[in-house]
């Protein structure tokens, strides 16, 4: 798979998810990681999500309680980024002082294929130019990013484009960050 390899080699790549547009690089490749951060025009204490494929390897990169994990398991795969405790698995580019990690295990045929064939987590974020513009038209993120990235994905225009709905899990009550695209309903 043409995506894993460019993932294996530093490369960025523009690929659809079940919200909208990511853009993302291997966890561990660190000057993938400072051309994300560059492109995106975010410092390392700026939140970054990681895509996985499932529970079990969310597990290694972040500390789940039960409770959390028992949300996690209504949720996912879905719209939705879980905010963890991180573990030491977690480069440390990645992490500000609050040592904590997004988690996202998207509901697409797209992100499954990705990460069944890599052998790390997705460092994820959303494709766009200001928190609230949000690019969902291909051609147009195609001319915005053609110079910047290795491959895109297109899957033409996504269904109901919105951003992931944010629960932090770091305490002992589930609290909402961003209401996105994720049903509330499925987390209480």
């Amino acid at each position: 798979m043409n995506a894993v390899n460019i993932f294996r080699n530093g490369g960025l790549i523009i690929y659809p998810t079940d919200t909208v547009y990511g853009i993302g690089c291997s966890l561990y490749n660190k000057s993938a990681l400072e051309r994300l951060y560059r492109l995106k025009k975010k410092s390392k204490f700026d939140p970054i999500s990681i895509l996985v494929k499932d529970i079990r390897q969310a597990s290694l990169y972040a500390r789940i309680s039960n409770n959390s994990y028992k949300v996690m398991k209504r949720c996912l795969p879905g719209p939705y980024t879980f905010i963890l405790p991180s573990s030491r698995e977690i480069p440390k580019i990645m992490l500000s002082k609050r040592k904590e990690v997004g988690i996202r295990i998207p509901d697409n045929e797209v992100c499954h294929e990705i990460l069944n064939n890599f052998e790390h987590p997705i460092v994820n974020t959303s494709v766009n130019i200001f928190p609230d513009e949000l690019l969902n038209d291909p051609e147009e993120i195609q001319k915005r990013y053609e110079h910047q990235v290795e491959l895109m994905l297109d899957a033409d225009w996504l269904p109901n484009a919105q951003e992931s709905t944010v629960l932090n899990l770091t305490g002992d009550e589930v609290t909402v960050l961003r209401h996105g695209k994720g049903d509330l309903e499925k987390v209480f």
